[in-house]
């Protein structure tokens, strides 16, 4: 178990997976990726135990300085992401959550060092219908799925998409994943982000991987095709928060106004360089809403693709027509998560799976590679 890989024939010798060694030796929090990525809301400084027994849910955490202050269901909503902010809140009034060993108010006022507990009995999902539809496993057991997922993907249902979603998947393949939360989901990628995500099978794989995501132990590196050139790797440390005006985008926050931005720190090596595009390898220390795509774009070296973080499509001087047409027509951005690491719940072995690159992101590595071997007179 401990390397896996799902192979495609469709894809490009990688010739750059050396340049990924020292990237992938380190751990990581959860991806970046997704205005869906509820792993995002997981503090970076919580503590917190959890433990279950048949469908009795126990949880407990410690209301840390960064939250210090706020009502209790936002509290809860960050130290147990895996939960929606409504089930949080019934639990709350009912007295199944509790703070300081008290019922309390859902917009009650805590404080650091208050300890919240929650004891509660999770009841299966009754909205979100099993959709048989296939999947792409990469490991499977008792306790837990790895899954490669493709583009035009939605990982979660959300008011107004309760179907098509890969969870709805996952509940046709594993019906007993009604009874988990969020179907056993524990992290996300964004729509058109590719890649390996783990699955829960039980409430205690469910608890043990949420856990590693909170301990920063699960590990997970991605490619991405950015515009331009770079000397070498580097880190981008800037926070992220919410874009003043486009609600649904994402922005480092200004060093004149980071109230309500989050610490975000990406590391990235070279895989391969074109003439005027980049191959990198990309870590993450810490696990923002779009970090990879906000942090490539602030430092001018947008995703390919990207069309929230790169709207306009501007052309490249010297870039044959063949090329052009296929970096304007790439549907995506040009990121995919291929390999990924963590604790198994169970046998506490260590896992580690990659996966190829997806068919799109290989052919457009064959089409930059052959643009540098176009002779410069040719248009």
């Amino acid at each position: 178990m401990s390397n896996t890989t799902a192979n495609s024939d469709q894809n490009p010798q990688d010739k750059t997976l050396e340049a990924t060694a020292d990237l992938t030796k380190e751990p990581l929090l959860d991806d970046n990726e997704s205005s869906d990525d509820f792993s995002d809301s997981i503090s970076d400084s919580s503590t917190s135990d959890s433990c279950i027994s048949d469908n009795i849910i126990h949880r407990s955490a410690t209301v840390t300085e960064e939250l210090s202050g706020k009502r209790c269901d936002q509290i809860a909503a960050k130290l147990f992401p895996e939960f929606s902010r409504g089930k949080l809140q019934s639990w709350i009034v009912s007295g199944e959550l509790t703070a300081d060993k008290q019922q309390c108010k859902p917009r009650q006022k805590l404080f650091i060092g208050s300890q919240l507990d929650l004891t509660a009995e999770f009841t299966p999902v009754s909205d979100w219908a099993p959709e048989s539809r296939p999947i792409n496993i990469v490991f499977e057991d008792d306790h837990l799925l790895v899954i490669n997922k493709p583009d035009n993907c939605v990982v979660h249902p959300a008011p107004g998409l309760l179907s098509g979603t890969l969870v709805n998947s996952v509940l046709a393949h594993c019906p007993n994943n009604s009874a988990l939360p969020r179907g056993g989901i524990v992290h996300r990628l964004d729509k058109d982000t590719t890649g390996l995500m783990v699955v829960a099978k039980s409430l205690e794989a469910h608890s043990s991987l949420v856990r590693q995501l909170q301990q920063r132990t699960v590990s997970r590196v991605y490619r991405a095709i950015v515009k331009g050139n770079f000397i070498s790797g580097g880190t981008v440390d800037a926070p992220i928060g919410r874009h003043p005006s486009a609600r649904t985008k994402m922005a480092v926050a200004k060093a004149s106004d980071t109230h309500g931005a989050k610490v975000a720190v990406t590391h990235y090596r070279i895989a391969e360089r074109f003439a005027h595009h980049t191959d990198l390898t990309v870590k993450l220390e810490t696990g923002r809403t779009h970090q990879i795509r906000v942090h490539m774009a602030h430092i001018k070296h947008p995703l390919i693709g990207d069309k929230t973080y790169n709207s306009r499509y501007q052309q490249i001087s010297g870039v044959s027509k063949e090329l052009d047409e296929v970096l304007r027509q790439f549907p995506r951005q040009a990121l995919h998560a291929f390999q990924l690491s963590f604790e198994h719940p169970v046998t506490q072995e260590m896992c580690e799976f990659k996966c190829d690159l997806p068919k799109d992101y290989a052919d457009l590595v064959n089409a930059l590679r052959a643009e540098d071997k176009r002779p410069k007179f040719e248009e």
